[in-house]
């Protein structure tokens, strides 16, 4: 297993349906349990192993700039962008800080536990860089914290994905964590789009898989999403302490 040195966060929404809370700092840097979402994102990526991490700027980044001026045990880099380019174009506005290997792409409103491995881990267990263009983290879609949706994909035995069928409800959602390779951007110019571009090419080419978490998943993006969250998370902590 070799597990990614880089990861890039995607950090540059506008956060509008967590207001009131992010008319005042970016959505990253909301709290859960007293710790900002992408400080536990780091936390994470610290424990597997990840080096370097890209962070890319847009609504009030220079505040979660000044935020990871702390973190000094990791090597963080920003990638600025005059205007929104969504993820599939924030990411290729960032290629030339990525390198050329594979890499985790983490959405920064994403939020999970562990299983009885690390969830980093066994996505990298399972890469296989000859067959795979990318591989998404996915998670129950009726098991999902924070999510009301009607799932994402579906997964044949071998871990293909393909799209949810319209009207359809899918088991698996995506839960915004994932190892993509560089390559599969190669000749993108930098634009804004949505990273759902790029997923429609692999799976046409049948690249895309899937790796089904087996821990909890929260989706902070409403305020009573992170109420929730934060009250599922203080019983389970709550509930450890005693044991």
């Amino acid at each position: 297993m070799i597990i990614p040195k880089t990861a890039m966060l995607l950090a540059a929404g506008l956060g509008t349906r967590m207001r009131p809370i992010t008319k005042t700092i970016p959505k990253p840097m909301v709290k859960v349990l007293n710790r900002s979402l992408i400080n536990h994102i780091l936390d994470r990526l610290i424990e597997v192993g990840v080096r370097r991490v890209i962070v890319n700027l847009y609504y009030q980044g220079e505040r979660l700039r000044g935020h990871l001026s702390h973190r000094d045990d990791i090597e963080i880099l920003f990638s600025e962008e005059k205007e929104r380019l969504e993820t599939g174009g924030g990411i290729v506005n960032a290629l030339n800080l990525i390198g050329n290997q594979p890499f985790f792409v983490i959405n920064t409103d994403s939020l999970w536990l562990d299983g009885p491995a690390k969830a980093l881990e066994r996505l990298s267990e399972e890469w296989r860089p000859k067959t795979m263009d990318g591989i998404l983290l996915l998670h129950s879609t009726v098991n999902a914290h924070g999510y009301s949706g009607l799932g994402d994909f579906v997964v044949t035995p071998d871990g293909v994905l393909f799209r949810r069928p319209e009207s359809y409800v899918s088991p698996w959602l995506f839960t915004g964590i994932q190892i993509l390779h560089p390559r599969v951007f190669k000749g993108v110019s930098i634009a804004k789009f949505s990273l759902n571009i790029i997923y429609n090419e692999v799976i046409e080419r049948k690249r895309l898989f899937g790796c089904i978490h087996d821990g909890e998943w929260f989706h902070i993006g409403t305020p009573m999403a992170l109420k929730e969250a934060e009250l599922f998370l203080g019983n389970r902590y709550s509930e450890k302490k005693h044991r």
